[in-house]
């Protein structure tokens, strides 16, 4: 296991050095993550696996199979990981690049939605306690929803917490379904 995370740091490095520069960590990110799950597939993996299909062909097979959802970079970044019989290393690469990503970004983007614009008070009260819980420093912007009856939502990241009134009787109505 050591030697597959040495043989990808290189690869994760030069992936994350090219996201940085362009400003696509998230864009690479995501990308990262594809692949990776379509080299997982198991008609990719054996395809990939195949001794009969060169590094090119290897390399093609996969490009097309995610299509647009690869940019240039990406597709020669592939290319360089079949030429160098280095394929394999998808998952581990993915999983090194959000590292670095996770330590690059020390700030987290935080989108609120209220009925109600916020004071400049709950505005910071609520980005400190953001902060707190998610150890970063926290970058809050905020939309009025004049559709919302109450309360707020709150997007930091992959979480979402509803905190509307409407998302609130949602909950309560399936609760009372289930008993």
């Amino acid at each position: 296991m050591a030697e597959l995370a040495t043989l990808a740091r290189p690869y994760a490095n030069a992936a994350f050095g090219l996201a940085k520069k362009d400003k696509e960590l998230d864009r690479w990110s995501r990308m990262l993550g594809m692949l990776d799950a379509v080299a997982h597939n198991e008609r990719v993996a054996s395809l990939l696996a195949s001794p009969e299909i060169t590094s090119t062909g290897k390399a093609f097979r996969l490009i097309e199979t995610l299509g647009d959802e690869l940019n240039d970079r990406s597709k020669k970044f592939v290319q360089v990981l079949a030429d160098n019989g280095r394929l394999e290393l998808i998952g581990e690469i993915a999983a090194q690049f959000e590292t670095l990503k996770a330590v690059e970004e020390q700030s987290l983007d935080v989108h609120v939605i209220s009925a109600f614009a916020l004071s400049d008070a709950e505005t910071e009260k609520l980005s400190g306690a953001l902060a707190k819980r998610f150890d970063k420093s926290v970058v809050l912007t905020s939309v009025v929803d004049a559709q919302l009856l109450g309360g707020a939502i709150i997007r930091a990241g992959d979480i979402v917490i509803d905190g509307s009134i409407r998302g609130r009787l949602n909950k309560l109505t399936e609760t009372l379904h289930k008993t």
